[in-house]
């Protein structure tokens, strides 16, 4: 009997993932230097083969871990890549994937293990493939849900300054925001929580530290 199907053509597929953090108080992206062909030796994103018994998202999962040790991180599809010569070595269609991750999370002997390295995001390399291409996707992506949605405590530490949150929110959205206005909104916001602890390496006097709750994010919309 003639298997189904076995008229069409088959490819490659593959995923890649954008993994992003806040490194130095950079906003940077995770890069590895390929050690085989093709294009051996560039800049290029964490990617893996899908394998037969797994689906995309499980795929992209697993790239992650393998690369950084990380689990249960926001992580999103951007992009499907399936232009007929993007790979000189094959037919491969790529689903690309954002991350944002806690840089003080990640394994650091499996990222050097995998020669890769913290990029800042303002310096970026020349890319393999098509990659910078998912890297504008992923960023665009991200800018326009970080207003909204609450992805930007997955680049900070679990106790953070309001300092630190006004900054990253100005690193991604490219523009200055009116300190008042700001910590207007966050006090507005039951899902940001003041605590106890007092952040003290900036200064004598130290500056409130505060958490994201998510449990409470029930209680009104996400907006900042």
């Amino acid at each position: 009997m003639t298997p189904l199907y076995s008229e069409h053509d088959r490819f490659i597929v593959n995923v890649n993932c954008v993994i992003i953090g806040l490194y130095n108080g950079r906003l940077s992206i995770l890069l590895s230097r390929r050690k085989v062909e093709p294009e051996m030796g560039r800049w290029s994103l964490m990617g893996g083969f899908v394998r037969e018994n797994e689906g995309l998202d499980e795929a992209a999962k697993r790239v992650l871990f393998d690369f950084t040790g990380l689990e249960n991180v926001f992580m999103r599809q951007v992009h499907t890549f399936g232009a007929v010569n993007r790979n000189p070595g094959a037919r491969v269609i790529s689903v690309c994937y954002c991350a944002l991750v806690n840089v003080d999370e990640h394994d650091y002997m499996r990222v050097r293990g995998h020669n890769a390295s913290w990029v800042d995001m303002s310096d970026m390399p020349d890319l393999g493939f098509d990659h910078l291409d998912m890297v504008r996707r992923a960023l665009a992506m991200v800018k326009c849900r970080f207003a909204d949605e609450p992805i930007a405590f997955s680049l900070l530490p679990r106790f953070f300054t309001l300092t630190q949150l006004q900054q990253l929110y100005e690193i991604v959205l490219g523009e200055q925001i009116d300190k008042r206005n700001f910590r207007k909104r966050v006090a507005e916001n039951p899902c940001i929580e003041k605590t106890e602890l007092v952040d003290k390496t900036m200064s004598r006097r130290g500056a409130a530290l505060y958490h994201y709750n998510d449990s409470l994010s029930n209680l009104s919309r996400f907006h900042m």
